[in-house]
């Protein structure tokens, strides 16, 4: 399967391919078209077990069909025999030991009353209770207390599990290959209406899939961005008349409107 995925925010290039009876999908994350041009998307599979992907003709991912996609089993594996020792350190800071919490720390409160605050002139004690000024954060407050950090003496670093070879491992040189490509498919779900697929090649030769592009899509790309430009600047212009003829008719009803001497503005009805 090869084509664009527009979904929601998912913006991506889609190319699976079926080994064994299972599907798998390109790791990468490659970006597709998403405006409403027309666009041209071309993937190239090559004896050697590489791949390529092109849109319009430019190149947007290339690589290796073992390393870009989980279709073979990966060379090593984590030593199912080995652990992190108990005794390992992997903390490469510590509270520092000498560190000493200031006198007086704990006694700045987090929140103080707002010495801005007073009391509201129409406040009844009787019936509202006995005003109280509200509570504002402290700036003095330094948060709780916390020992500065400093090397860890005994720290070993990051433990890295060691690999071993998988057993389950098994090359295979003609992961490209296919007995039989018969048959061109769509698999569409849509929510929106208007995409149109037209010019589809599969073939063997490089050379004839660019001359057919250059005779299809390529040959009419440049017109029809311009015919798409022409109609948006049409489609702006004629927004901005219509707000124009809007504004005029609201000045003209707001024109009925007389002041009197004083300059007041009555409204006639």
């Amino acid at each position: 399967m090869f084509g664009p995925d527009i979904c929601g925010s998912t913006k991506r290039v889609h190319l699976i391919f079926t080994y064994k009876g299972q599907n798998h999908l390109l790791k990468k994350q490659v970006a597709c078209e998403s405006d409403s041009l027309t666009h041209l998307y071309t993937m190239i599979l090559h004896p050697d077990n590489t791949y390529e992907i092109l849109i319009d003709y430019n190149s947007v991912a290339k690589g290796s069909l073992a390393e870009d996609w989980d279709i073979l089993p990966p060379k090593e594996i984590l030593d199912p025999n080995s652990e992190k020792p108990k005794d390992w350190v992997d903390e490469s800071e510590i509270p520092d030991p000498e560190d000493k919490k200031p006198e007086g720390w704990d006694d700045i409160p987090a929140q103080i009353v707002d010495p801005d605050a007073t009391k509201p002139e129409d406040w009844d004690d009787e019936l509202d209770g006995e005003w109280e000024a509200p509570q504002i954060d402290n700036p003095a407050y330094k948060g709780a207390w916390k020992a500065k950090s400093i090397p860890n003496p005994a720290y070993k670093g990051a433990w890295v599990h060691p690999k071993i070879p998988n057993p389950d491992y098994v090359d295979d040189p003609n992961i490209y290959l296919y007995e039989n490509n018969c048959y061109a498919a769509f698999e569409l779900w849509q929510v929106k209406s208007g995409t149109i697929f037209d010019n589809i090649l599969v073939t063997d030769s490089l050379d004839e899939a660019k001359k057919y592009a250059e005779d299809t899509t390529l040959k009419s790309k440049d017109a029809e961005k311009k015919m798409k430009e022409d109609k948006d600047e049409e489609e702006r212009k004629k927004f901005e008349e219509q707000a124009k003829n809007e504004a005029a008719a609201q000045a003209e009803e707001g024109g009925d409107d007389e002041e009197d001497e004083d300059g007041h503005v009555h409204d006639e009805l």
